[in-house]
């Protein structure tokens, strides 16, 4: 039977994926080689699995099938998840959760993002802040895209509504993490509003380069005639 893909230390202070097969080679190593090359706006991603096996499923079920009850159970795989991820000296004042763009929320019913990180706030005993970033620019579902157009899909469909953020230290919050496009423009409307710091952290992130193969698999999902949602990240 499958299981989770839970990811474990040691990981990439930046971008939170596993080091090598070897860590223990350079046990002084904080930083992954692509975080030093071109490090993300973020100040740190961390996700509690690969996006993969029955953890896939769940997530599936819980967006477009409508199984809210599911917010509890992977909520605390999050909380968990957190107590073994976050590096020990790491503050956090509020949890922000990533928002839908009003119309896809009036399709959907509600934010799966919102339901995660209210179940995150109580693990972790802070506020969830909902109505202050906002998303307004209704894009293309990302998962139809590639990298590149990930990217610019997303460009400026973030902005504050007020400056209630200001000088805080955020931890964003997401079901799926794919690229990390839109963690990190949501992250760059925060920081325009004067946020301290902004952290991301995700139920659950792809495998690295196994994004162009889920790609081509939409492609082919589409031309089948097959009814499916896109993912935010």
């Amino acid at each position: 039977m499958a299981k989770i893909e839970a990811i474990r230390p040691p990981i990439c202070r930046r971008c939170g994926l596993p080091f090598g097969s070897d860590p223990a080679a350079n046990p002084g190593t904080l930083v992954c080689d692509d975080c030093e090359r071109a490090p993300l706006q973020l100040d740190g991603l961390l996700a509690y699995a690969y996006h993969s096996g029955p953890l896939r499923e769940a997530i599936h079920q819980f967006k477009y099938e409508d199984l809210r009850s599911l917010a509890g159970p992977l909520g605390k795989l999050m909380g968990n998840g957190w107590a073994i991820l976050a590096p020990p000296n790491l503050e956090i004042d509020t949890i922000v959760p990533v928002p839908l763009h009003p119309t896809r929320q009036r399709q959907r019913g509600y934010n799966q993002s919102v339901l995660l990180a209210r179940e995150l706030g109580v693990a972790l005993a802070r506020p969830v802040v909902e109505d202050v970033l906002m998303r307004t620019k209704a894009t293309a579902p990302q998962v139809e895209l590639n990298a590149l157009e990930r990217r610019a899909n997303v460009q400026d469909a973030f902005q504050c509504a007020s400056s209630a953020l200001s000088g805080k230290r955020v931890l964003l919050v997401d079901d799926v993490c794919t690229t990390g496009c839109t963690l990190e423009a949501a992250c760059l409307a925060l920081r325009a509003s004067g946020a301290n710091s902004v952290w991301a952290y995700a139920l659950a992130r792809a495998r690295p380069g196994l994004h162009d193969v889920e790609h081509k698999s939409t492609e082919r999902r589409r031309e089948n005639g097959a009814d499916y949602q896109g993912e935010k990240l």
